[in-house]
Parts: structure tokens; C-alpha cells; sequence
């Protein structure tokens, strides 16, 4: 399995999964969940809409993570994942590791090989692009050689968040 850290625009990786760093309603905003949702054109809405309506109607919890189609995305998926709130007093890094491990266990059922990573949490969320980047690094590679997958790639808008991700690849 291939890890790396690159500089881009999620939304234009050519990949089998694109992670979207989503809040709980599914419903769009900001950053990242803007982001994708824009590109993804107003079908992702509408699925994101029926999984409201059918399977969660509390909304996606922290921590946890849902697959719907790319839709006019180059990715044949997007899965959402609700990352943790350091201003809401969600500070448990296990909560943020399970923004990228529960991705992975969803790749294998879409029976998917390649994944495109944000930093989730980090920005708005309130958690320092430094420890996202050591958590998830550790979360990724503690699911080893995940069967089935061969490229796990996070992509990253900033320079510094880019130099935080590279960093943790670095360390371990």
C-alpha cells in the first residue's frame, strides 16, 4: 500500500474514493464539504438527502462514515466521515484516527483500491493540522497492508498542511 501527501484539489483526484471531511447532517457547507459537494453537482445532495430520510435520520456521528456515488466527480465514490469538534469539546484522537480507518474498512466493501484523504478536522474544527496529520498517518498504516488497497493519498490545500502530513510520513 502506497501512502503519500500531495498538494491539490481533492476534488480532482482520479481515484476510486474521494473522503469528504463532512458535518453530521450530510447536508453540504463549508471547506471541503463544499468543495465536493460543488463538483460532485446536485445528485450527491439528493443521495446525501435520502440517507437522511432512510438509514440516518440523526445524522452521520462523529467518528463514523457513509458512501454514496462521486456522481461528476472523477472519483467512482465519496465518503463522508463526521470529523471531531475541538471547539465542541471533542478533543478524543481516537475519534479523528476513526475518520480514517472507518474509510478504509468502507473501501474494501465498495471493493475500491484507491483513496484521496483530506485533513479532516483540521481548520474550522479547531484541531491542529500537525496532530491530524500524526493521527491519521497512525490510524492508516495501523490497518497494515489493507487488502485491496493500493494507494492511500492525502491531499492537502495548504503549504503547511502539506509540510505537517509529509512530516508524519516521515516519522514512521
Amino acid at each position: 500500500m502506497l501512502v503519500e501527501a500531495v498538494r491539490g484539489d481533492i476534488t480532482t483526484q482520479d481515484v476510486d474514493v474521494v473522503v469528504n471531511a463532512a458535518n453530521s447532517s450530510l447536508l453540504g457547507g463549508g471547506g471541503v464539504d463544499g468543495a465536493i459537494h460543488a463538483a460532485a453537482g446536485p445528485e450527491l445532495l439528493a443521495a446525501c438527502r435520502e440517507l437522511r430520510r432512510t438509514t440516518l435520520p440523526d445524522g452521520l456521528p462523529v467518528g463514523d462514515a457513509v458512501a454514496t456515488p462521486g456522481f461528476r466527480l472523477p472519483a467512482r465514490w465519496v465518503v463522508h466521515t463526521v470529523g471531531p469538534n475541538r471547539h465542541a469539546g471533542q478533543t478524543d484522537p481516537d475519534l479523528l484516527a476513526s475518520c480514517f480507518s472507518r474509510p478504509l474498512e468502507l473501501m474494501r466493501e465498495l471493493g475500491a483500491s484507491t483513496v484521496a484523504f483530506p485533513a479532516v478536522s483540521a481548520g474550522v474544527y479547531g484541531w491542529a493540522v500537525e496532530e491530524v496529520a500524526e493521527v491519521a498517518v497512525r490510524a492508516v498504516r495501523g490497518h497494515g497492508q489493507a487488502p485491496g488497497v493500493a494507494l492511500v493519498r492525502f491531499v492537502l490545500f495548504s503549504p503547511q498542511a502539506l509540510g505537517a502530513f509529509r512530516a508524519a510520513l516521515d516519522a514512521r
